[in-house]
């Protein structure tokens, strides 16, 4: 009987531990709605991964300053599953991506779309509402 217990309680410890985690940041915790954003910037890089894909970009200020930018997108999966792929926005693009800023006053944001050169609109997140549709 111990050694059925014992089998018992390994079986809900490893349920337990591979259970996926549901928690998540709320968008309003983070990004602030009322403030919009839309820059124009080089691609620096993409981190291709979940729960979060971030793409960078360069964004040179009226003073000649360049700042990179951090905007967060939806998950790789989700991107991939829209029709993304990794090579759609390669370092050096020259892209413009529309959001809400972070709160936090750092340079980065919750991206909804991303404007290729060729006037492409690639949906890269959802924003204040879960499946929120592209301005």
């Amino acid at each position: 009987m111990l050694s059925r217990t014992y089998f018992v309680a390994a079986v809900v410890a490893v349920m337990l531990a591979t259970t996926p985690v549901v928690a998540h940041h709320s968008f309003s915790a983070e990004f602030d709605i009322t403030k919009t954003i839309k820059l124009s910037g080089k691609v620096s890089s993409v981190r291709w991964s979940n729960p979060h894909a971030w793409i960078y970009i360069d964004v040179t200020g009226t003073d000649g300053k360049v700042v990179n930018w951090a905007f967060e997108m939806n998950a790789a999966n989700s991107l991939y599953r829209r029709g993304w792929r990794r090579e759609d926005v390669p370092a050096g693009l020259e892209v413009t991506i529309e959001g809400w800023l972070a709160r936090n006053g750092t340079p980065t944001a919750n991206t909804n779309t991303i404007i290729l050169p060729d006037g492409r609109r690639l949906f890269a997140g959802s924003g204040p509402g879960e499946g929120a549709a592209p301005r």
